[in-house]
């Protein structure tokens, strides 16, 4: 049956009406009590891909099922659907209209109906009214609008994923589910870096009804020294520590493969790791290696990475620093007799991982800060000095 609006006045005639047609003997039992429902989301918010029923328990040992009626429209007959043991019942495929549930006891006799439940897409939540993308090593980070959010009747948000021609500016018809949240942003990890992807989302009800989707956004992962993403330690503690340098010769000259290195935060020789509070769940930046120093570059944010030019030759310190989207932070990094400046631009703060551009200074003790030509993004473990 086609899924579209519907005027919904059920009469308690036309119920009571129902039951006496189907019913073989008087009942000893009540009628089942709070008859609930919820869709199973399908990617079509015109075609759910089933609805389960649910309703409470007849506390009785004479209850033998209960019975599942329904109807396609409000001028139809309810027909039996179905017959159980259980409190729930799951009906695959586009729902009918309307269902309601009977009692049976052991001797046969069916109770009265329960209420009568209607499924009606009015109660649709919104669309994300806008959604966005940073392009990330094998990852797509997305935010969109929290319009959806906003009633009281919204349960998560689904994330969806297909192919992108990037010759005709097409996305693919091969849809896929790439996840839920209850969060109005998504990482979609595990992706080929160079290959484009299309990305949708839709809100969902408590109901299951699901929203329009928002508009579609097309990205491609791609190493990079901008957005490296690092984790909270208590996260992924494998991705939670970050290392500007790495002098394998402890003489001065960097190497390209030497620099950005993504590594674990428990490690003692990276330059900061990131840490969730426990309390309040935001993130902040603690320096880790002994020569390593911070401070939080001006009083506010930062209109891009290149806005930090140069490193300030004072301020710097041991202390933790809240972590805040589109600020930036330069460090001092003292090696043995080596002194290197590094800086970076927090373009996302999340409440389990970070986003930021960074910089570092391969000319040592030289302040002015340029993004590196050739980093390396992939966390290698480079052995040597430190």
């Amino acid at each position: 049956m086609p899924f579209s609006p519907r005027t919904l006045l059920v009469a308690a005639g036309l119920v009571a009406a129902a039951c006496q047609n189907n019913t073989v003997s008087v009942s000893t039992l009540p009628p089942p009590q709070n008859l609930a429902y919820e869709l199973d989301p399908s990617g079509d918010p015109n075609q759910p891909a089933g609805i389960l029923l649910a309703w409470d328990d007849v506390l009785s040992s004479n209850l033998q099922s209960y019975r599942i009626y329904s109807r396609g429209s409000t001028s139809g007959s309810f027909l039996l659907r179905g017959e159980t043991t259980s409190n729930t019942f799951h009906d695959n495929g586009v729902p009918h209209l309307q269902y309601f549930v009977t009692a049976v006891d052991l001797g046969g006799g069916e109770s009265d109906a329960s209420n009568t439940i209607t499924v009606d897409e009015r109660l649709q939540l919104p669309a994300p009214d806008t959604l966005g993308s940073i392009s990330l090593n094998q990852a797509i980070h997305l935010g969109w609008a929290d319009n959806g959010a906003q009633s009281s009747r919204f349960k998560w948000y689904r994330v969806y994923s297909a192919s992108y021609n990037l010759d005709t500016g097409l996305c693919g018809t091969d849809w896929v589910l790439e996840g839920t949240t209850v969060s109005n942003e998504f990482l979609a990890t595990l992706l080929a870096n160079g290959t484009p992807r299309c990305f949708g989302v839709a809100t969902i009800s408590v109901e299951g009804y699901e929203s329009l989707w928002s508009p579609l956004r097309q990205d491609t992962p791609r190493p990079d020294a901008r957005n490296v993403l690092v984790y909270a330690l208590q996260t992924n503690a494998d991705s939670s520590g970050f290392r500007f340098w790495s002098d394998a010769n402890s003489d001065g000259v960097g190497q390209a493969s030497e620099l950005g290195l993504i590594q674990n935060g428990t490690r003692t020789d990276i330059d900061f790791v990131v840490h969730r509070n426990a309390s309040d769940s935001t993130l902040w930046i603690v320096p880790v290696y002994a020569g390593t120093s911070m401070q939080q570059y001006g009083a506010g944010p930062v209109a891009d990475l290149t806005a930090i030019d140069f490193a300030p030759l004072g301020g710097y310190a041991r202390d933790s620093v809240l972590a805040r989207p589109g600020f930036g932070y330069v460090f001092e990094i003292v090696d043995g007799s080596v002194l290197h400046y590094g800086a970076l631009r927090l373009t996302h703060v999340g409440r389990q991982y970070v986003i930021f551009d960074w910089s570092v200074q391969t000319d040592p003790g030289n302040p002015e800060l340029v993004v590196p030509k050739q980093p390396a993004l992939t966390g290698k473990q480079v052995a040597g000095a430190r």
